[in-house]
């Protein structure tokens, strides 16, 4: 008999079901993890309220989540870096190795890539948003450190990957558009290496007493003053490197006017809508725009920062709910008055 396992499974636009699923077999080079704790972000968000984002739509049910961490149960032939009762960090992304750009050392980039819980492909890849599931075992990485911290190795490896986009960061003075849960990892990151500022700006004000919280140089509220960054657009700008974290067109216009010439531009959010910039001002200022998405080497580096404690998240997790509360999570998730992260717990 084939044993099975609750996870959460949307629909449609908020028809989220707890619902039962097969467990797959453990075959040579898989783990079988139980899972813990499973953060939501910005994408589940997206498929619970508009049943996908962009031109990616569900077309079949599918299980959420890639953000996840958990305890070993079960390993296969071959696997000797995990043994039963490990704690590891599960990395939701699963390159092919083989395409051109794999071989070309851009795996974030692959050809044939397999995602935790996206609707990308057809059929779906089922996500990890479900009591246990099965892996390949360079999926399970080591994270001796309680699962709800673990848990947030995937979008710290996000915002890792994004830091590496910048280059260096030591002495910059770094703004940070949009103080969501990325913007806020952004924030710990740019601390983390080294910037000797950092400015954060959202339109709302619980975010932005996080990011106070967490050290923020100055939290500015744009919709209560729109021209708060002004200032920093004296003498061509200030700013060595923007991460635009908010996805709006709005926010990454504002940025190019307070870069300083020669500055980098990351963008990290993704707004799901083309949008008008000024692009005389940017070439004027020789300004690098730079793309990130994803992560690859760096999901390593994030569980290694989280073991180590060099990064402190706990800060940034609001509530944690059950599995058969995962409606209430995701509504919870959705108020970013009320929250920053929340995660389920199986």
């Amino acid at each position: 008999m084939t044993e099975t396992v609750r996870a959460a499974v949307i629909h449609a636009p908020h028809d989220l079901r707890i619902e039962s699923r097969p467990l797959p077999h453990v075959g040579a080079g898989d783990v079988r993890v139980r899972v813990r704790a499973g953060g939501i972000c910005g994408s589940d968000l997206h498929y619970f309220h508009e049943g996908g984002f962009g031109t990616v739509r569900i077309k079949a049910p599918m299980v959420l989540g890639h953000e996840a961490a958990g305890v070993v149960e079960v390993v296969g032939e071959g696997v000797t870096h995990v043994r039963p009762g490990d704690t590891v960090a599960i990395n939701p992304t699963l390159a092919c190795g083989r395409c051109r750009l794999c071989l070309a050392g851009m795996g974030s980039h692959c050809l044939d890539v397999r995602f935790f819980g996206s609707a990308m492909r057809v059929p779906h890849v089922e996500g990890a948003f479900r009591e246990a599931l099965v892996c390949r075992a360079e999926q399970a990485v080591p994270a001796p450190i309680p699962p709800e911290r673990a848990a947030f190795a995937e979008p710290l490896a996000v915002c890792l990957h994004a830091a590496h986009q910048a280059g260096s960061l030591l002495g910059a003075r770094v703004l940070v558009t949009g103080a969501g849960p990325i913007g806020a990892l952004c924030l710990l990151v740019a601390r983390h290496a080294g910037a000797r500022e950092v400015v954060a700006t959202d339109l709302l004000e619980p975010p932005l007493a996080m990011a106070r919280r967490l050290g923020a140089d100055a939290a500015l509220n744009l919709r209560e003053d729109p021209d708060a960054l002004a200032p920093y657009a004296a003498e061509k700008g200030r700013f060595d490197v923007v991460f635009e974290c908010s996805g709006s067109g709005a926010a990454l216009a504002g940025a190019i006017a307070v870069a300083r010439p020669r500055a980098t531009i990351v963008v990290v959010g993704l707004g799901g809508a083309e949008t008008a910039l000024p692009l005389t001002t940017a070439v004027a200022k020789e300004l690098t725009l730079r793309g990130t998405f994803r992560f690859f080497e760096e999901f390593a580096e994030s569980v290694d920062i989280l073991v180590r404690g060099a990064i402190d998240v706990a800060p940034l997790l609001t509530e944690t709910l059950p599995l058969a509360e995962a409606p209430r999570a995701f509504a919870l998730a959705s108020d970013r008055t009320k929250a920053m992260k929340v995660q389920l717990a199986f």
